[in-house]
């Protein structure tokens, strides 16, 4: 069984996560539920109860409890996430602390770091109580993890798109290349995101007669004034999708040449830049702490870490050679069979459950 906390809004990535898995899982014939621990709406101590009688009533099950700190809290102080695995564990489950979130939040304020040392506390705490952890990014990478944790296995997230691999085929014969941007952060950090992507396509553009601007998922319509303001005169044609079905998604990303990635570091955990992967594209991102295989070994352009003037002469290159963007999209087609698709990750979780009943 999964196990979440707050739903997220408008849309749920860990949710998400949780249904392609578990359809992955039933092909092996694992059955996957999911409970959502309803804190928020019934208060905490009517939800564990719930919670615990579910426990009760289900023998030999294994729960993955889905960590990321404003699931648990309002604010993102997710102490409260221990009561959870306490509650499980004092009925004699067997339970697994899947990290969707691997740090703590950033800022410099008194809240911040104390925001984020609870945060650390935390995950350091469910871990030992937890028989399983499951990250999303190596555990070298992790610095809060103990040194030779025994109860560890990275698993990389997957694309939360149905049958990704459809994008692989499809006809790009179009005079225009199109780059693809998945999602923006919302408030001054997606500000200066607006402000990467417009630098960088203008830069591309103005070395090409013409440019496609494909903007789609979170946060998009949002930014279109910005984008649009911020790349007046260039010649660059845009299109901005919002929020569109899972499968429409596949097909808008089937349709670019490349996409560019520019909230933050690359990584394992980072679903927005494996949706490229996972359709067969070339990736321009930027490195940081956590960038390590498998994603190193898809299809991407990497620019060094802080370097955020590299991404326009990376997206020209993408575009205007064609035997390397060919190359980065083989890549990302064979990091999505090995390391990304549902199948691969299914078989990855298989091999973390232990052979005997709990």
């Amino acid at each position: 069984m999964a196990v979440l906390g707050r739903q997220d809004h408008p849309t749920d990535a860990v949710e998400e996560y949780c249904l392609y898995l578990g359809s992955a899982l039933v092909e092996h014939g694992i059955k996957f539920d999911l409970v959502r621990v309803s804190w928020l709406e019934r208060g905490w101590r009517p939800a564990l109860r719930a919670l615990r009688q579910q426990a009760g009533d289900i023998k030999g099950a294994r729960f993955f409890l889905q960590y990321t700190a404003l699931s648990w809290s309002k604010h993102g102080f997710s102490l409260p996430f221990l009561r959870v695995v306490r509650s499980l564990k004092k009925r004699g489950a067997w339970c697994a602390v899947v990290f969707h979130d691997v740090e703590g939040y950033y800022g410099n304020r008194i809240v911040d770091r104390a925001r984020r040392a609870l945060q650390v506390y935390t995950m350091r705490r469910a871990l030992r109580l937890a028989d399983l952890g499951i990250v999303t990014v190596p555990p070298e990478k992790i610095p809060w993890l103990p040194a030779n944790s025994k109860n560890i296995v990275f698993i990389p997230v997957g694309a939360n798109l149905p049958l990704p691999e459809r994008a692989w085929h499809q006809d790009k014969a179009h005079l225009t290349p199109k780059v693809a941007v998945f999602s923006l952060s919302a408030n001054r950090t997606g500000l200066e995101e607006v402000r990467l992507i417009a630098e960088a396509v203008r830069y591309a553009s103005s070395k090409m007669k013409r440019l496609g601007l494909i903007v789609l998922g979170r946060n998009s319509e949002i930014a279109e004034k910005q984008l649009r303001e911020a790349l007046a005169g260039a010649p660059v044609d845009i299109t901005v999708h919002g929020l569109i079905p899972a499968d429409k998604v596949v097909d808008v990303l089937g349709s670019c040449d490349a996409m560019l990635f520019v909230r933050g570091p690359v990584s394992s955990r980072r679903g927005s830049a494996i949706a490229a992967i996972a359709c067969g594209l070339p990736l321009v991102a930027r490195e940081g702490w956590e960038t390590a295989e498998p994603t190193t070994s898809a299809g991407v352009h990497l620019l060094p870490e802080g370097n955020t003037d590299g991404y326009g002469p990376a997206l020209l290159r993408v575009l205007t050679d064609h035997d390397y963007r060919a190359l980065l999209a083989q890549r990302s087609r064979h990091a999505q069979e090995q390391h990304f698709s549902w199948r691969a990750i299914a078989a990855k979780y298989i091999s973390a459950l232990p052979d005997a009943e709990p």
